[in-house]
């Protein structure tokens, strides 16, 4: 796929972010926005997944690390056409399938219930690990924020990863460098990610979290590389489309109200009307 069509793609998931988090009154926009082209790349070009057969024990597997970005993700799927995009509306709301976060029991195409932060990275192994021992041939691939990788079990997973040469595994870090108490640095600095990454044992790449081309280029390395597993640092820009949101940390977990609202799909409508120019 080329890049402009994952543009137009990953412009109508950020759409959907803003629809499902206003309707629910709740959630977070802010890093969902920072990771929809990773999300789109993700499951429009690099995985083996089918929407017809979600259940595929073939299938590559995504693990949300980060699962209160869930509403990215949820774009993602319903734009894959692992569900209706009609359902989006129902975020949050009680009988809905789209919990606040990821539910493997509940929505086509979750692989991991997500949401205590830290824990996803190590499913993501174990299933790695599976596959390894299984003799299968499908890759994982798990997001995590770069708030989240002050936990420490975060740290125990890649250190297993490194150690049991997890080259089926790809870990994205989606750097937006905001949290919910502030700038991750000044929180608790994580920095420099990559060099903690490449001490246990990691192929490290880092890149540009809204280009395509670099994306490529390293979803490819990543496959090309024995041995490791590789962790891909994605510089981004928390609130990404919408121009109020970007780098403001305050819409880490709030969503907008329906002047916010109209004014967010405005943003994204004049992006939409230029990639169709």
């Amino acid at each position: 796929m080329d890049n402009k069509e994952l543009q137009k793609i990953a412009n109508e998931v950020r759409k959907d972010i803003i629809v499902s988090v206003h309707s629910a009154k709740a959630g977070h926009p802010g890093g969902s926005l920072s990771a929809a082209d990773i999300f789109t790349f993700l499951y429009f070009e690099e995985m083996n997944v089918d929407p017809k057969n979600p259940q595929d024990p073939d299938r590559d597997r995504f693990v949300l690390s980060k699962g209160h970005t869930a509403p990215g993700l949820y774009g993602a799927l319903a734009e894959k056409g692992f569900f209706p995009k009609e359902d989006l509306v129902t975020l949050r709301h009680l009988g809905s399938h789209l919990q606040g976060h990821p539910s493997m029991k509940k929505t086509p195409g979750i692989d991991m219930s997500t949401g205590s932060l830290g824990q996803g990275i190590s499913a993501a192994v174990g299933m790695a690990l599976a596959a390894k021992l299984d003799g299968k041939s499908y890759r994982t691939y798990t997001l995590l924020g770069d708030g989240e990788i002050q936990e420490g079990q975060v740290w125990e997973a890649a250190m297993f990863a490194g150690a049991k040469k997890l080259d089926n595994l790809v870990v994205i870090v989606d750097n937006n460098d905001l949290q919910i108490d502030g700038r991750v640095g000044d929180v608790n600095s994580p920095y420099p990610i990559d060099k903690k990454f490449e001490a246990f044992n990691f192929n490290v790449i880092n890149i540009d979290a809204h280009n395509f081309d670099e994306m490529r280029a390293a979803f490819n390395k990543a496959k090309e590389t024995k041995g490791v597993p590789t962790a891909i640092i994605a510089k981004s820009v928390k609130g990404k489309g919408v121009s109020f949101m970007e780098d403001n940390g305050s819409w880490h977990g709030v969503a907008p109200n329906d002047e916010q609202y109209e004014a967010a799909m405005k943003d994204l409508e004049k992006i939409s009307e230029a990639l169709n120019a």
